[in-house]
């Protein structure tokens, strides 16, 4: 079996972008806000459920001059169970981050758990959608509403993935997007960030921007943050195949599913109710009493045979290096169990059938 990766970038056409690009070479305009910048903000905010939205030059910056223009200080109740950027963001922003536990079925935060946790200090809340679940946007919202609090989801997971038929864009104060190429939808590099006050807005346009409120006057402490011209147009020509591709991931997920739903010790990502799924991600959790092998077995079993499949999210951030002796994994016991069962099998929209077969009997043979 040749390289499996855990995921393979969508591409358009090739005629397509460098259709989408060819005006390019007569405007020069290749960054600062140009045309296909805009359009693809105006045509992701529409797609996403977003009152208004920006794009930025990735993910990570989304969040974190989103956590910075909402000018918090103090603490930020959030979850370990995610990428190493989530956490990241928040303690780069001047924030201490407070680890609230999981919910042990969508492994997205437990709204049970998080009122124990809000101190005078607390100032706001960072859930994660994962895999794309959505987390419990209703309860999050109550208890938000009831302390005062501000509500930035983490909703690198929920490209194209709906609630009640609201896509993500559509809940909390802010929702940060990733659109890195190995995500459902991408531009290459680039990342967004949906949002319900156009003042909000407006701050975070001069964060991205180097704090310029004009050629003049600088009136915020920001960066360069700005998504170039190519790289919407990546975007704009992925927009067009996002239906498509998202259709076709959801027969590779289909086809795992009839292979492995009922395997002893295999417990697979839940089917929330009134979820459309993205089918970003095929997590798989291995329970090593009920199945006969751990993830790790599983995981280097099926490396030997150039599938790479991956432990995501493991470690748990609350148990990185660079913070060490700060924050105690143990104290969020359902998502360190996660961290330590999940391996998340090849899902991408051009992935053979057969070769789901050949992966489903490499893992099953690992009970032998």
């Amino acid at each position: 079996m040749r390289p499996i990766n855990v995921t393979r970038s969508a591409m358009p056409p090739f005629a397509e972008y460098c259709e989408e690009i060819r005006e390019l070479w007569d405007s020069r305009w290749l960054t600062n806000m140009g045309v296909k910048h805009e359009r693809l903000r105006e045509e992701l905010a529409d797609y996403l459920d977003a009152p208004y939205m920006d794009i930025l030059t990735n993910g990570h910056l989304s969040l974190e001059l989103s956590l910075q223009a909402l000018e918090l200080e103090g603490e930020v109740i959030t979850t370990p169970f995610t990428f190493a950027s989530t956490t990241q963001a928040i303690v780069r922003s001047g924030l201490t981050p407070v680890f609230c536990d999981v919910d042990p079925l969508t492994l997205t935060m437990d709204p049970a758990k998080i009122e124990p946790l809000i101190t005078e200090r607390t100032c706001a809340l960072v859930p994660v959608h994962v895999y794309g679940n959505f987390c419990e946007v209703e309860a999050i919202d109550r208890i938000a509403q009831r302390h005062g609090l501000r509500v930035l989801y983490d909703a690198a997971h929920a490209f194209g993935a709906r609630y009640k038929g609201r896509g993500a864009g559509a809940f909390g104060d802010v929702s940060c997007f990733s659109f890195h190429a190995t995500k459902v939808f991408h531009t290459l590099e680039g990342g967004g960030a949906c949002f319900q006050d156009e003042a909000f807005g407006q701050r975070l346009a001069r964060l991205k921007n180097f704090g310029l409120e004009n050629p003049e006057r600088v009136t915020d402490l920001g960066g360069n943050a700005k998504l170039d011209e190519f790289r919407a147009a990546m975007g704009l020509c992925n927009l067009r195949h996002v239906a498509e591709e998202l259709e076709k991931r959801s027969r590779v997920e289909e086809r795992y599913r009839e292979r492995l739903e009922d395997v002893p010790g295999v417990r697979l990502k839940v089917l929330q109710p009134e979820v459309q799924s993205n089918h970003a991600y095929f997590p798989v959790l291995f329970d090593e009493k009920r199945f006969g092998a751990d993830r790790n077995r599983v995981q280097k079993a099926l490396r030997e045979q150039g599938v790479m499949a991956r432990k995501y999210f493991y470690p748990l951030t609350n148990a990185f290096p660079c913070f060490q002796g700060r924050f105690h994994p143990e104290e969020t016991p359902e998502a360190l169990r996660a961290s330590r069962q999940v391996l998340c099998l090849p899902l991408y929209g051009d992935l053979p059938l057969e070769t789901v077969d050949e992966i489903c009997g490499l893992v099953l043979n690992c009970r032998k």
